[in-house]
């Protein structure tokens, strides 16, 4: 992984059929972090993806040519902070006292989960469930382990997050 650090690549699993690109952030035996790239010359947030079932890390020609263009746009290909990659608890703790939502995701791609932290303990993590309305609309516990990704910082849930700043005007 040291050869990729802040370069653009591309992460294919085992047992999923999403591939995750973006800038190689930090690693560790448990943990990815990534500077999303969505599509394109795009840069979206930050995903952090469980570092199990690796099939391959591609970086090819195309790869070259995006961080190319990305890097003439100025673009910003590295994280403001450190996110600790030590375990789930130390990411989510980080996130709930920087970002406050963030979005999981399980092993299928079917479905995606925003939300705030309400508990997190050994066993699992509950938070409130963060709707496409931006509204809050309650608990929902997912089991540590069966957690594989974890997304911060997007576009997405930053707009979503600015209807609920403004209700709260």
């Amino acid at each position: 992984m040291e050869k990729y650090l802040r370069q653009l690549i591309s992460i294919e699993f085992d047992d999923k059929k999403a591939i995750f690109g973006g800038f190689l952030i930090d690693w560790t035996e448990d943990w990815i972090l990534l500077k999303n790239n969505p599509f394109d010359f795009v840069i979206d947030g930050y995903t952090v993806l469980k570092n199990e079932n690796v099939k391959s890390i591609i970086q090819d020609k195309d790869h070259e040519f995006t961080e190319r263009v990305i890097k003439l746009k100025g673009l910003k290909t590295s994280a403001e902070e450190t996110v600790p990659l030590k375990d789930l608890s130390s990411i989510i703790t980080f996130l709930v006292n920087k970002y406050e939502i963030f979005q999981l995701a399980k092993k299928s791609d079917k479905a995606v989960y925003l939300g705030k932290l309400i508990e997190l303990n050994e066993k699992e993590l509950v938070i409130d469930f963060f709707g496409t309305e931006g509204k809050f609309e309650g608990e929902m516990s997912f089991k540590q382990n069966k957690i594989r990704v974890i997304e911060f910082d997007t576009d997405y849930i930053n707009s979503l997050k600015l209807i609920v700043d403004e209700e709260k005007l």
